[in-house]
């Protein structure tokens, strides 16, 4: 070998050993949240937006869908990689019961429990509302048949004494047309289950529609049976002309992923949530004030991807 061909053939060498490792290869993150109008969307709008900013081989962008129950579809199926659902929907999914009996999809995966989802009932002042027995009879908004409000309303208004869905009138429309009638008055009440301050609890609230309070005995019949329920207070003022506390039920929103993702993926998406939730919350109020240390909690048992349980082990919030 001569002098020349010698010094290049060392050169390449030392520039191999030089070279940084190769970049994680790209990932694209699809999150479908639900309608445009819903406080889940501008969720995972600010979580994709963070995502895609601060992870160089990551392409994340969110979408509007028909919620949590066709989320954790879309998931399952892989027409999408990362979502939000509500932890009831969650399990029910992992362990094939219920919307998803006989379409189990046991790798699913949990990267955060997030904020309590509300149950929000919301009535016009002339419906007479005041309880949710106090609805038999009555022309009220439960979402789509077969939709996670759809099994909140079922749960609830059979804790309370009443038969589902044929002791009401029940409208199949969506949060958006439920405003519009419940300012109209062609409905007398509605179902909202979203983060509050909810926008079309909002605009209904602007026309004199209040909110109801879930019964503690309503509260204590769930959880005999449906172990993910908590109590949820909406503080007064959250809506326009609502002077007192509301109590209700909520279940915690958990983002969950497919199983096969890869574990440095995950925890990067995890580790970037959580070093960024502070200015999160200051763009979408449903992200303030959340915690690493709550995420892992209220999540009805679900297991954790593995990459976000080594992001939790460092953050101290899980044993190494």
């Amino acid at each position: 070998m001569s002098g020349v061909k010698r010094i290049l053939s060392v050169l390449a060498v030392l520039a191999l050993l030089s070279a940084p490792a190769l970049a994680h290869e790209p990932v694209v993150i699809n999150f479908p949240t639900a309608s445009a109008s819903g406080a889940l969307y501008a969720v995972g709008a600010a979580i994709t937006n963070l995502w895609d900013t601060k992870i160089d081989y990551v392409k994340a962008s969110s979408q509007a869908s028909a919620g949590g129950i066709a989320n954790l579809g879309l998931v399952s199926e892989g027409e999408a990689q990362v979502s939000i659902a509500i932890s009831s929907n969650c399990y029910q999914c992992l362990n094939g019961t219920d919307n998803f009996e006989g379409y189990a999809y046991k790798d699913l995966k949990v990267i955060a429990g997030l904020y309590f989802n509300p149950n929000q009932v919301v009535v016009t002042e002339k419906s007479g509302i005041s309880t949710l027995k106090d609805v038999k009879g009555h022309r009220f908004a439960v979402a789509s048949a077969g939709s996670s409000v759809y099994g909140e309303c079922d749960n609830h208004f059979t804790a309370a004494g009443l038969k589902f869905p044929s002791d009401i009138l029940c409208e199949y429309i969506t949060f958006t047309d439920a405003a519009e009638m419940l300012q109209n008055g062609t409905i007398d009440g509605a179902w909202i289950m979203s983060g509050a301050p909810a926008s079309a609890v909002t605009q209904a609230a602007t026309a004199g529609c209040r909110l109801v309070d879930i019964d503690a005995s309503i509260l204590s019949a769930l959880q005999a049976k449906f172990p993910w329920y908590a109590a949820f207070t909406i503080p007064a003022g959250t809506y326009p002309n609502q002077d007192r506390d509301v109590h209700t039920t909520a279940i915690k929103m958990v983002m969950f992923c497919r199983g096969d993702l890869d574990e440095e993926t995950v925890y990067d998406l995890t580790k970037t949530l959580w070093e960024n939730i502070g200015a999160l919350g200051e763009a979408q109020v449903n992200l303030r004030g959340l915690t690493a240390a709550a995420a892992v909690k209220d999540i009805a048992g679900l297991p954790l991807h593995p990459g976000a349980k080594k992001y939790y082990a460092e953050a101290g919030v899980l044993p190494k």
